[in-house]
């Protein structure tokens, strides 16, 4: 049997949010990955500026479109680091609202480990689950 992280201590109710302490200790990783990704980020356009600025750098140019190739995967990397920037910013915002941590469909608390691993998810493993299910319908 595994132990529910989510009971209030002492007692078999479920808790309805994250105690501030546990809010801080998110709070926390959260801003840790942020500024890790923000350095990232700032690496990826410095690298796509440089590729703009000098075409004859290694690896642009060339007649087999290497350069162009290479500057759209920077764009697409730089595209997905914003993306996942501004997710950890909307946690963050939910922490302050101290709605971090509850899933948007069954309005539980999401596990700790999920959160320590996806800091900035909305949904329970059950509820993405229950997402990405598609029932199999029969051919005739």
């Amino acid at each position: 049997m595994t132990e529910n992280n989510n009971l209030e201590p002492g007692t078999e109710k479920e808790k309805a949010h994250y105690s501030d302490f546990e809010l801080n200790e998110f709070k926390e990783l959260i801003l840790e990955k942020l500024e890790d990704s923000r350095k990232d980020l700032n690496y990826l356009q410095d690298q796509i500026k440089q590729l703009t600025e000098n075409p004859n750098t290694k690896g642009m140019g060339g007649e087999d479109g290497t350069g162009a190739m290479e500057k759209e995967t920077l764009n697409q990397m730089a595209s997905r680091k914003l993306q996942y920037i501004k997710h950890l910013e909307n946690a963050l915002i939910r922490i302050k609202n101290r709605t971090y941590g509850i899933c948007r469909v069954t309005g539980k608390l999401i596990p700790k480990e999920r959160l320590r691993a996806v800091p900035h998810a909305t949904l329970s493993i059950e509820a993405k689950n229950k997402q990405h299910f598609t029932p199999t319908v029969p051919n005739g």
